[in-house]
């Protein structure tokens, strides 16, 4: 793997000093400065890629195109302000057949990869607990793989705080039943971020969610006898 792609310590800073003047003005005067620290996380978001691709199949087609543009959609938000404060991209699985899909966020103090299901629709939902209610200990065993716990912790997303329609409040499976999204989230520090090794430890962690993107992968593509819809 080629570990000299890294990001560098001023794409970070370049952020810190979007946060403090986030406003037109400034960012068209630090513009070439912006373009600079673009090209860097572009690179890096396409080595990533390159070696993502080597065990799965995605349909992003490059690093530029995987990263989300800086300028914020303020239209209905309350937040006026004009741009993002953090370098955000995301890659997506290819085919019907493989589902989620992975997510990254560079920004000082608050860097993290992620993957899952942000918002899945009714029938998807409904499909995923009907798995669940059937069959919890397969889900588990996977939340409850010692690569997954390294990386991850646990599932995350929003839950319901009582039961999904025409479930139980007291059935065994009621802790995944509650899910309304399906998040994994890795951490990383700055000094990891901005470390030699970040491709590689970038590379590890979307890995790491295979096991979990799988298993959803054959429930979405499988009705509630196994068969498959596809």
């Amino acid at each position: 793997m080629e570990n000299q792609i890294i990001v560098p310590k001023s794409a970070l800073d370049f952020l810190q000093q979007l946060k403090e003047n986030n406003n037109k003005p400034w960012f068209e005067a630090n513009k070439p400065k912006y373009l600079n620290e673009l090209n860097h996380i572009e690179a890096f978001a396409d080595a990533l890629l390159q070696e993502l691709s080597k065990t799965d199949v995605l349909e992003t087609a490059s690093g530029k195109k995987s990263v989300y543009r800086i300028y914020r959609d303020i239209r209905f938000s309350k937040d006026k302000t004009p741009f993002k404060t953090f370098w955000g991209g995301s890659y997506t699985r290819a085919t019907a057949a493989r589902r989620g899909g992975y997510y990254f966020h560079l920004e000082k103090g608050n860097s993290f990869f992620a993957g899952g299901f942000w918002g899945p629709n009714a029938a998807d939902l409904k499909r995923i607990r009907t798995e669940f209610a059937q069959d919890p200990e397969t889900f588990h065993k996977i939340l409850n793989l010692k690569s997954f716990i390294s990386n991850f912790g646990t599932l995350q997303g929003e839950q319901l705080k009582t039961k999904p329609k025409g479930f139980d409040a007291d059935h065994p499976a009621i802790d995944l039943l509650r899910f309304k999204q399906f998040l994994v989230i890795k951490r990383f520090t700055d000094e990891e971020v901005l470390s030699p090794l970040f491709l590689e430890q970038a590379l590890d962690a979307f890995k790491n969610m295979r096991p979990f993107f799988d298993y959803m992968s054959e429930v979405l593509t499988t009705d509630s006898n196994g068969a498959s819809i596809l």
